[in-house]
């Protein structure tokens, strides 16, 4: 039927070439047919391991437990390779030939950009295209409906998408304590970030609905993180957006995604946040920017900071310790007045930050401008204008050293 259709060819094209090629096309439901039963037998295969794995997770046999994992283990690469080839063997061949559908060409692209990765960062490569892999066949299964199927799948594949993830994360968090260029290490920002988000859109909303007690827990920030997912997102939205997945992260990641790492990916906000106040110009949008600066120096602080053991400088520590003690006693007036509490809050956070950013004043020369009018406005600084004032006339005379001076 295919061949039927008004089609234009090439004349260079020879006889045997168009037969090859209606061959091939003849061939492809077939190819499908046959891959799509060798996935299916594979997928049963390694569900039984892994509700077997699961069952013995425990077990004190070692030599027993060990043989199991490697089942397993085996199936799982079966299970990868059966839709690695479906891939290869199926949608490619449609693409060729001109015959796929818009999902199956998006799919093939999206492959193609995973293999590239290979070269550069395999670790990246290995993780990225099992995701992959495991998020098309999921894809597919709820396509079919077949509710009995996907029940049983989900449990399957939460389980591996979350050590899969938490390995990805882990692997940039390596990679950003190598020596990168500022550059480089935006890039493994937004990595981190991208991720993150991957994970909790695709993966959060199946644990939650599997009823898994730790993901309960941040049910209120999965819901604070949805609204980010319609619509168009500014600058100001992508900050904030990366600050509630940081605040998710410190519950689901803290081994893949360690302190020391959180603590320089909120650095890398509150960078953001300053650079997006000094650049807009529209005062309503550089208000919206101060506001989150300040929500980010509260969650920098008193989420992460004041869970942290170690630290480089005694110093440093002190410093907190002492941000800290006039922190909680500003919380007490929270409820009793709470303009006065907002104010002294905005006033200790500007005043904190202020000494950081002193550090390279001429770095953050219009952040601490910015700063300090805050605080002369806040009441907390004095702004001391100029007084001095010129009386009579003034000419210029040449000196002996050739200098011009007023008289």
């Amino acid at each position: 039927m295919e061949e039927r259709s008004l089609r234009v060819y090439n004349s260079e094209k020879t006889f045997f070439t168009k037969i090859a090629n209606g061959l091939t096309k003849m061939l492809i439901p077939t190819k499908i047919g046959i891959n799509g039963f060798l996935i299916s037998l594979k997928r049963t295969n390694i569900l039984k391991a892994y509700e077997e794995f699961k069952k013995n997770e425990n077990i004190d046999d070692e030599d027993k437990k060990e043989q199991i994992e490697k089942k397993y283990e085996d199936m799982y690469a079966l299970y990868l390779e059966a839709i690695d080839k479906y891939i290869m063997d199926s949608i490619y061949k449609k693409v060729k030939t001109d015959t796929a559908s818009d999902f199956e060409k998006e799919a093939l692209s999206n492959y193609y950009n995973i293999i590239q990765i290979k070269e550069a960062d395999y670790t990246e490569f290995k993780y990225k295209k099992q995701i992959y892999l495991l998020g098309l066949d999921y894809e597919n299964i709820e396509n079919q409906g077949k509710q009995q199927v996907i029940k049983r799948y989900e449990n399957f594949y939460g389980s591996e998408m979350e050590t899969l993830y938490k390995g990805l994360l882990k692997h940039y968090s390596i990679k950003l304590s190598d020596n990168l260029t500022a550059g480089g290490k935006d890039i493994i920002y937004n990595k981190i970030f991208s991720t993150l988000a991957e994970y909790v859109e695709n993966i959060t909303p199946l644990k939650l609905k599997q009823d898994d007690k730790k993901y309960k827990e941040i049910s209120e920030e999965y819901n604070n993180f949805d609204r980010f997912t319609v619509g168009k997102l500014d600058q100001n939205d992508v900050i904030e957006k990366n600050l509630v997945l940081l605040g998710i992260s410190r519950k689901l990641f803290t081994h893949s995604l360690p302190l020391v790492v959180a603590e320089r990916c909120y650095i890398k906000l509150l960078k953001d946040a300053r650079n997006l106040i000094v650049d807009t110009k529209v005062l309503r949008k550089k208000e919206k920017a101060y506001s989150l600066l300040i929500e980010i120096i509260e969650e920098y602080n008193v989420r992460l900071l004041s869970t942290k053991i170690y630290w480089d400088r005694p110093e440093l520590r002190d410093e907190y310790k002492e941000f800290a003690k006039k922190y909680r006693e500003i919380e007490k007036i929270k409820d009793i007045n709470k303009d006065e509490w907002l104010k002294r809050k905005q006033i200790l956070f500007l005043t904190y930050d202020l000494k950081k950013v002193y550090t390279n004043e001429n770095r953050y020369y219009k952040i601490i401008k910015f700063y300090k009018n805050k605080l002369v406005e806040l009441g907390a600084m004095r702004e001391i204008r100029s007084s001095c004032s010129s009386y009579g006339n003034y000419i210029k005379v040449k000196t002996k050293l050739n200098k011009v001076v007023n008289n």
